[in-house]
């Protein structure tokens, strides 16, 4: 099980695509004490995997304290940023924390064009010096993706240089049109493309060493099987099934891309939301309406349930809107 927390609301850039819509930090974001007693409450509930998001998590003054405390409690902290705010320092501090790794944004081998979607001056370069810092400090990391379509020819080659600069993962995020990616949404891939990126990815997953994982994609399960590729996952779409994310605020949601608030951890302590809310238990019974309700695909990909709100007016359990698939009747849910 895996759970992300962002963190704090600021950031040091403005990206087009940020679903937090992040940049200023927010007002009443969770104190020191309170990110302790929530992981604690995460701890509770059975999550394994921590992870440290934002905005920037790197400028929350606490950061370094709040990984110790993850780790010692058992979780495994791991960590997503643009890389910018590094310190060779800060590096060694996040590997002696416990921290097992780091995500590393970087969307283009255009130097310009990551720049400007990250409306940030220097971007690119400094994700980069950050991968670098991470590698001497024997901190894992891994790159991350968003795709979209004017990226799209291009993800093996980011692909390739994440194998060259020394990364664990490549991770590609399919842009649900949410937060300020709302703005974009004409950049976003549908069906036919949808489907072929996967397949492309998958394809490259057969020559490279390091992990290729698409994200809000979770058609990649049938299209892996169908290449008889293993996965060390068993499901696509997590969302409020092993997986949801808590806001700087405190804010429950089932995902990133799901803008709907499930429960507030200031008055239900999380492991309480995370066993009892109405939205996680109609999520985990997996009875989507539409052709994900019978495809034999239904409990290994699930569909994108955040995708599936976008485009039917809210309705989670709705047919996920880009699949293409028709190949049989669900087997055994």
């Amino acid at each position: 099980m895996i759970i992300s927390w962002n963190s704090t609301n600021q950031c040091n850039m403005y990206c087009d695509h940020c679903y937090r819509d992040a940049g200023a930090q927010a007002s009443d974001e969770l104190t020191t004490a309170e990110a302790k007693d929530l992981l604690d409450e995460i701890a509770k509930a059975g999550f394994k995997i921590m992870i440290f998001s934002g905005g920037e998590p790197l400028m929350r003054p606490d950061i370094v304290e709040l990984t110790t405390y993850a780790s010692q409690i058992g979780l495994r902290p791991v960590m997503g940023s643009n890389g910018t705010l590094l310190t060779p320092s800060l590096a060694r501090d996040l590997k002696a924390s416990g921290v097992m790794g780091i995500g590393i944004s970087l969307d283009s081998m255009d130097v310009a064009h990551h720049d400007q979607l990250r409306q940030y001056d220097g971007a690119w370069q400094e994700a980069v010096r950050g991968m670098n810092l991470c590698k001497e400090a024997g901190l894992a990391f891994q790159v991350h993706t968003t795709v979209m379509d004017w990226n799209q020819h291009e993800l093996e080659a980011i692909t390739d240089f994440a194998v060259v600069q020394g990364a664990v993962a490549h991770h590609l995020f399919f842009l649900v049109p949410t937060g300020r990616g709302a703005h974009i949404e004409e950049t976003s891939l549908q069906a036919a493309e949808y489907e072929s990126v996967i397949t492309r990815i998958m394809e490259k997953q057969k020559s490279v060493a390091i992990e290729l994982k698409p994200t809000c994609a979770p058609q990649f399960m049938r299209i892996a099987s169908e290449m008889g590729l293993k996965m060390r996952y068993g499901r696509g779409c997590l969302a409020g099934t092993s997986y949801c994310i808590i806001s700087p605020r405190g804010l429950v949601q089932p995902c990133a891309y799901m803008d709907m608030v499930v429960g507030d951890v200031r008055q239900t302590p999380f492991s309480d939301i995370w066993a009892n809310s109405p939205v996680f238990q109609q999520l985990r019974s997996m009875d989507y309406a539409g052709y994900c309700g019978h495809c034999r695909y239904k409990v290994a990909c699930g569909g994108c349930r955040a995708r599936a709100a976008v485009y039917h007016e809210g309705d989670y359990m709705a047919e996920e809107p880009w699949c293409l698939y028709r190949g049989g009747e669900a087997v055994d849910a």
